[in-house]
């Protein structure tokens, strides 16, 4: 088979390696999302650190710098308005869920959310904004 038949044969099976993980698994990580973010709208940052991975505590070191960062970073997660659950994806073991937020003033957001579990327990291991799609008129 020719490389320039190959090339894109490859790229789609890339693409479709992803495997879905299941629904109980999706429950529980659409939760533990879910539980951060309504401690967000609360100024809860304690109560969100806490679902934070090992890795990210260390990184931002107390709830009161993490508060800060998510205020000033993804203002659409401290303050998210309507909150929908896309796809969770298992790429070789690693979880992504994807996650729709519409924030205050209405642009929509997708997000990337890792997801690790350890000891039992889902924890968010970084959130990456994926896209701001275009709002149309």
């Amino acid at each position: 088979m020719k490389a320039w038949v190959l090339a894109p044969v490859l790229a789609l099976a890339f693409f479709f390696s992803f495997a879905s993980p299941g629904k109980a698994q999706g429950a529980d990580i659409e939760a533990v999302i879910g539980a951060q973010l309504d401690a967000f709208k609360a100024d809860a940052f304690d109560e969100a650190f806490t679902f934070a991975s090992p890795m990210i505590q260390g990184i931002f070191r107390t709830p009161e710098v993490f508060g800060q960062m998510v205020r000033n970073g993804y203002p659409m997660v401290w303050r998210p308005g309507e909150v929908r659950f896309l796809e969770l994806r298992d790429r070789d073991g690693r979880f992504y869920q994807l996650v729709e937020i519409t924030d205050a003033k209405g642009a929509n957001h997708v997000l990337a959310y890792e997801m690790i579990e350890l000891d039992g327990a889902w924890k968010i291991n970084g959130v990456r904004l994926l896209k701001a799609p275009d709002v149309a008129a």
